[in-house]
């Protein structure tokens, strides 16, 4: 029986793991809405086009690494012994870093390949994946540890090596100088995750991890895949349709949304965990836990985009440069994008939680057709400005299929826990 006292005391600690988490992706937030700004003020909107090309696609690799590695991780080793959790983390973040190492080779053959004015921004991406990747899955295993504090204490290393870094990119003003910086940075921010945590991570044993998480990986990778490739390829496709140009100003406007964005990219650092936890001590509060998450970032997200609304442009030409007032024609229907965005998520977390790899992967998959056919159905109807509109409205009707699958989930839970009642 829990006691009031024991139940003061994990509400606390639950408190302590969520306020380390908010501060991380406050820290993670500002250093990318620092990082884009910089960039499209000193390249225009052409250039940043380019180097929006280039995140996009680093948000495909980040999430093929997540699904594989850290993902599974935060699920089945979210406050376990350490000694576990060091097991775990080290075969984890082996994988995370051989994968930056292998999908960079590819894209540094891609960008060879293509030349011209991408080619070289997905060169250097590809010589900076390992890094970033591997940074990235020090985060995961921290919050796995309940140990946000040295989450945040590593990105903030991040941020202050972005600084010189940055400095050095806008002297000589290319995309690639700026991509190098930024990925340079994030490699000193993963050195130091070793010192952090003592542990080495072991690529030789990569194969082993993929094969015991094969259960929960594939899904996640699947699943991953399809959300940051949908955004690729909306983003492909725009710039197909519309111009290069125009994916610099959904990512301008994006920029402005960044701290909920940032929140939602690196969401599973901090409510995953937490979700699993609140399963395993009050299953019956899950779906609350999750109801609240979700609600809170969607009512934040649309305070933040009514906030933007009032920014004058001379503000927003200092802030973005050339960028602001393509990006300003598209806050209103970002902001719902994102609102509806941060409501579903509330549920993903949930059937994380609950291990309910399928729901979600068809949640997901759902969420990723609507998503593209959105952005670029709208596109070739109305521009830059329909596209935006047509994500908008897939993603509220996405996020609908998140909460009937988690309620699903959660019903189909209560049912088999309920203990069958014979008669004789």
């Amino acid at each position: 029986m829990t006691t009031e006292g024991e139940k003061r005391t994990a509400k606390r600690a639950m408190a302590g793991r969520l306020s380390w988490g908010l501060a991380d992706q406050a820290a993670s937030s500002i250093s990318n809405f620092v990082v884009g700004m910089y960039v499209a003020r000193s390249l225009g909107l052409t250039a940043f086009g380019v180097f929006s090309l280039a995140w996009v696609t680093y948000g495909v690799v980040l999430n093929v690494s997540r699904g594989l590695s850290t993902d599974p991780l935060v699920v089945r080793f979210s406050g376990v012994p350490e000694s576990s959790w060091r097991a775990a983390v080290a075969r984890s973040s082996g994988t995370a870093l051989g994968a930056g190492v292998a999908i960079g080779a590819v894209a540094v053959a891609a960008g060879l390949a293509l030349g011209g004015r991408v080619g070289p921004a997905f060169v250097c991406l590809g010589v900076v994946l390992p890094g970033l990747l591997l940074q990235d899955a020090w985060r995961f295993a921290f919050f796995a540890a309940g140990a946000g504090r040295k989450a945040f204490v590593n990105d903030l290393v991040w941020g202050v090596a972005l600084v010189p870094a940055m400095v050095v990119a806008a002297r000589v003003g290319s995309v690639a100088a700026f991509l190098l910086a930024w990925g340079a940075s994030a490699a000193v921010a993963a050195a130091y995750g070793c010192l952090q945590s003592g542990i080495r991570p072991r690529t030789s044993r990569a194969r082993g991890w993929l094969r015991e998480q094969r259960d929960l990986g594939s899904r996640y990778l699947v699943e991953n895949v399809s959300l940051s490739g949908a955004s690729q390829l909306r983003a492909y496709g725009l710039g197909a349709i519309v111009g290069v140009g125009a994916v610099g100003a959904v990512r301008g406007a994006e920029l402005l949304l960044g701290p909920f964005l940032a929140v939602l990219m690196g969401l599973s650092l901090v409510t995953v965990p937490e979700a699993a936890r609140v399963l395993r001590r009050a299953p019956h509060r899950l779906g609350r836990f999750c109801l609240l998450l979700g609600a809170g970032q969607a009512v934040a997200a649309l305070l933040w985009g009514g906030a933007l609304l009032l920014v004058p442009d001379r503000l927003g030409e200092f802030v973005l440069g050339g960028v602001w007032h393509s990006a300003a024609e598209l806050i209103v229907p970002v902001t719902l994008g994102v609102a509806g965005a941060g409501l579903g998520t509330g549920a993903a977390a949930g059937l994380r939680a609950l291990g309910a790899a399928r729901r979600s992967l068809r949640s997901q998959l759902f969420a990723s057709v609507c998503y593209v056919g959105g952005g670029l159905g709208g596109a070739a109807v109305a521009g830059t400005v329909g596209s935006a509109w047509g994500v908008a409205a897939a993603t509220v009707c996405s996020s609908a299929v998140w909460w009937l699958q988690l309620r699903s989930a959660l019903r189909e839970r209560h049912h088999n826990s309920v203990p069958e009642v014979r008669t004789s």
